[in-house]
């Protein structure tokens, strides 16, 4: 196998959602009281909902400028690529990058649908989460049948409508949902208890994937606001693994043997210590926490339950032994910072070279297809959907990559040359994200 042979699926990209997107799908007084993008006084886009306003469209979105802008903060879609929020462009972007289809987290109500937790109408909101769903399956995902992986939030405030509303997105095709990696930070119960048990049911008995995302809950560890923000930066995927210690410990697992859950956005170096170290402190600590891992190590249950996904991680690659070659997957997270567009094979190609065609296979794109029931090769040709197949498309549609400058706020007045700390980050947040999410990330009051 070369570079150009690879089949790449990303599970991990993300929408800044258009201002239209609910007039196909809505009507009357339901479309009149859906969320809906306006300019603030500022002439910032702002998605404005129950008399709340949720001021980023596009958190990060930097796709497409150089790298000394990548600290801005876009504050109006007319400074993004197209491709961040027009479906068929973000097409032409995914072929130049040689990715055959993606799965994307949206960017309105957050990765999970945690800001609709704070609004006063919850059965309201019920009715347009659903109507969102039927956005992104039909409109988003459904103009480019096997290009993108479905994936629907939820209503996790009322169960019964969880449970109802799983069954009618499986039922649109649909097999994939996205909810916090800890909902007591949305005011509900913890994953232990027994509120989630219709969930967890339902889940496995519509064979169904969990993605739980890194800022869906848990706050990134923030040291204080005076450190260099490349701290921050450094350990934001690494903060998975708590998520992942706690659902891990989840009874459910023992219970539905066939329960998915994927890990996003939060690579896979670290996974080898983390399933070493939760063996050593069961063979310790077994005998007097009641732990429910008696017969089978942690270790083997995380290799049965849990999907890692990378974005650049030539460690982890290194030691797929120790990881699972069934249980590893990329992900490009375009349209954020760390995203290598458009340049992912070049920079996956020589991290995952040394392994066999069949490995590269499966974590390029095989267990995507396998974790997420998707199956791009129904509605396309596997040597349509490789690499080079891809990059010669874009190639011919002329698409351009070439670096461009934008707008957006600073985290710095120009001309300040000290390090960018996590309090400066926060600022800027601050002045254009809503304050009770950013408190959330930062795991302080802000």
């Amino acid at each position: 196998m070369e570079m150009n042979d690879m089949v790449i699926i990303s599970v991990d990209d993300h929408i800044s959602e258009p201002p239209d997107m609910f007039k196909n799908h809505l009507s009357g007084d339901l479309l009149e009281s859906a969320p809906r993008m306006v300019k603030d006084e500022n002439g910032k886009d702002v998605w404005v909902y129950q008399g709340q306003s949720f001021a980023s469209v596009a958190l990060n979105a930097v796709v497409g400028r150089p790298f000394e802008e990548y600290g801005m903060e876009p504050t109006s879609l007319d400074q993004l690529r197209e491709g961040v929020y027009m479906v068929d462009e973000r097409v032409k972007d995914m072929d130049v990058n040689g990715i055959a289809a993606s799965l994307n987290f949206g960017s309105v109500f957050d990765f999970a649908g945690g800001r609709l937790h704070r609004v006063p109408d919850k059965a309201l909101a019920v009715k347009h989460v659903s109507a969102y769903n039927d956005w992104h399956i039909d409109e988003w995902c459904g103009a480019h049948p096997g290009r993108f992986i479905p994936c629907a939030i939820l209503p996790t405030w009322d169960m019964d409508a969880t449970i109802a509303e799983l069954k009618r997105v499986t039922d649109k095709g649909c097999h994939t949902v996205s909810i916090s990696e800890n909902p007591t930070c949305q005011g509900l119960p913890s994953i232990h208890n027994e509120y989630w048990d219709p969930f967890y049911k339902a889940i496995t008995d519509l064979d169904m994937t969990i993605c739980i995302h890194i800022g869906g809950g848990n706050p990134a560890p923030h040291a204080s606001m005076e450190t260099p923000i490349e701290a921050w930066i450094s350990t934001m995927p690494m903060t998975i693994a708590y998520a992942a210690s706690d659902w891990l410990q989840l009874e459910a697992l023992h219970k539905y043997p066939d329960m998915r859950i994927a890990l996003s956005e939060g690579s896979i170096g670290w996974v080898p210590y983390f399933t070493e170290r939760a063996d050593f402190s069961n063979s310790r600590h077994k005998y007097w926490t009641n732990s429910r891992f008696q017969h089978l190590k942690p270790s083997e249950m995380f290799k049965r339950h849990f999907l890692n996904c990378f974005i650049d991680d030539a460690f982890g690659l290194q030691n797929v032994k120790f990881i699972g070659e069934d249980n590893i997957a990329y992900e490009c997270d375009y349209p954020h910072s760390d995203t290598l567009w458009p340049e992912v094979p070049e920079r996956l190609w020589p991290t995952i070279n040394h392994l066999t065609d069949a490995q590269i296979d499966k974590i390029t794109h095989g267990n995507a297809m396998r974790w997420f029931r998707f199956d791009p090769f129904q509605h396309h040709a596997k040597a349509d959907l490789t690499v080079g197949a891809l990059r010669a498309k874009a190639k011919a549609e002329g698409v351009d990559i070439t670096p461009k400058s934008s707008l957006g706020e600073r985290p710095l007045e120009e001309g300040d040359v000290r390090p960018v700390t996590s309090g400066d980050i926060m600022k800027m947040f601050m002045r254009h994200e809503d304050a009770d999410r950013m408190s959330r990330m930062a795991g302080q009051e802000a």
